[in-house]
């Protein structure tokens, strides 16, 4: 069994053999993972099923089939206008002479894929990789064992799957890759960008953090309540962009609360179709956190132990600052609420916090949003709705400061994952040649055309 190190080399080898696919050849590779799939998704479905203990076929075929097949879609139609020569303007001095871009393949992508969407999360990215003309080496979560094993399959002759626990995830971000893409936590970010300063590979981290929700005075509360659900309680919460907790006026977070909850049970009657926790430990978390509140006396609406590793949603209302729940990323079902009285307290509690990768703003009201666009930082932000931004291909995605750095999806990931190389071509004797020394009379002159 060869080793790391020796697939990258392969990989490589493989590259400088192509180092410039043509857009056919690109567009065929993309076709090609399309098709798998496509033919596929119930094994998808099936395999992501018995990693998490329990997830819903239909959730799977909407939250990793659907979007997966549309980043790739997307990434095959485009591929060759995204090639193509950009030319830019050259100003007169420099004349004659034409100056252009050329988006060039990078090499060797490293993609590290996390446990809670692992097609999508890997789909994603390939779609960029690809479409960019690379070759690609591919770290499934250790979390998901049955579908790393099915990924092996979809990715054959397509990219080198790598396989493994943690010092073997380790051992892979440690590796000289010409772009290395990260999903996961914050705390193993840091590690991740460390270890990939040692070759100085350049590096996008896709974190996370807690994703904020403005409820504005003016919002309409029960179409707020559907859409926080529904974001919320996507594979159970167990989402980088999932709401994570609400901001609400004081008088009116009692009557949310209830609307949140029956909100989740008209989603979710009995539970039915329902993801679990993707494993003891993250359920172990979970549970102790709301525990916490809990025993604190902190009022909880919900949150009663389900079968398996399930937990019904639980909203958890004027959480104290400094209880677990406020300060940690949920990632899962459980749902605060912070009471406000006045909507700029909304602004000053979200920017005296890490930036989040996503914030949600419930308002009509166009002079507010411009307010809370123009006076937070997150990642990205959707209005009157949840984690639509991270579906809408012609937007970048990506974090800021603790909640990641970089973009990709759509152009932006083509451009990631490509060498923008800047090409200037003289044309005839230049302008620039009156400027050649000696110095004399003659640069007194140009100095006053062109500077004074």
């Amino acid at each position: 069994m060869p080793t790391i190190a020796e697939q990258l080399n392969r990989e490589r080898s493989l590259f400088n053999a192509d180092p410039y696919p043509s857009a056919k050849a690109r567009a065929a590779q993309l076709s090609l993972l399309i098709d798998r799939v496509l033919a596929r998704q119930n094994d998808i479905a099936a395999a992501l099923d018995a990693d998490f203990g329990g997830r819903s076929r239909m959730e799977v075929i909407y939250s990793e089939v659907f979007v997966s097949l549309s980043s790739l879609r997307h990434a095959r139609k485009n591929v060759a206008d995204w090639m193509a020569r950009r030319d830019v303007p050259i100003n007169w001095p420099m004349q004659p002479a034409s100056a252009w871009v050329l988006p060039q393949p990078l090499g060797v992508v490293g993609v590290v894929a996390p446990w809670n969407y692992p097609l999508f999360l890997t789909m994603g990215p390939l779609a960029g990789v690809l479409a960019a003309g690379n070759r690609v080496m591919v770290k499934p979560s250790e979390a998901t064992p049955a579908f790393s094993q099915l990924l092996v399959e979809l990715l054959d002759g397509i990219a080198t799957v790598i396989e493994g626990d943690v010092e073997v995830a380790k051992e892979f971000v440690s590796l000289p890759f010409d772009h290395l893409l990260f999903t996961g936590s914050t705390a193993t970010g840091r590690e991740v960008m460390r270890a990939a300063a040692e070759n100085l590979t350049p590096v996008t981290l896709e974190l996370g953090g807690k994703s904020p929700v403005l409820i504005a005075p003016d919002a309409n509360l029960r179409s707020a309540a559907g859409a926080i659900m529904y974001g919320k309680l996507l594979n159970s919460g167990q989402t980088c962009v999932a709401p994570d907790y609400i901001l609400i006026p004081r008088a009116r977070m009692d009557e949310f609360a209830e609307l949140l909850k029956a909100e989740a049970e008209r989603q979710y009657p009995a539970g039915d179709g329902s993801t679990a926790i993707i494993n003891e430990r993250q359920f172990s978390r979970l549970w102790s956190m709301l525990e916490e509140v809990r025993e604190a006396g902190v009022r909880v609406l919900g949150g009663a132990r389900g079968n398996g590793r399930r937990i019904a949603p639980a909203f958890i209302l004027d959480p104290p600052a400094g209880a677990r729940i406020m300060q940690e990323e949920i990632f899962g079902p459980l749902l605060p609420l912070v009471p406000y009285d006045d909507f700029d307290e909304t602004i000053r509690y979200v920017n005296a916090r890490p930036r989040p990768l996503a914030l949600y703003l419930f308002t009509s009201n166009s002079k507010l949003i411009d307010r809370v666009l123009e006076q937070t930082a997150s990642g990205g932000v959707c209005i009157n709705d949840t984690i639509l931004q991270i579906v809408a291909e012609g937007l970048p995605f990506g974090g800021i400061g603790p909640s990641g750095m970089g973009h990709y999806h759509g152009r932006t990931g083509f451009d990631t994952f490509s060498k923008l190389k800047p090409v200037f071509r003289r044309r005839g004797i230049g302008l620039n040649r009156l400027l050649f020394p000696p110095y004399g009379r003659m640069h007194d002159l140009l100095k006053r055309i062109l500077i004074d």
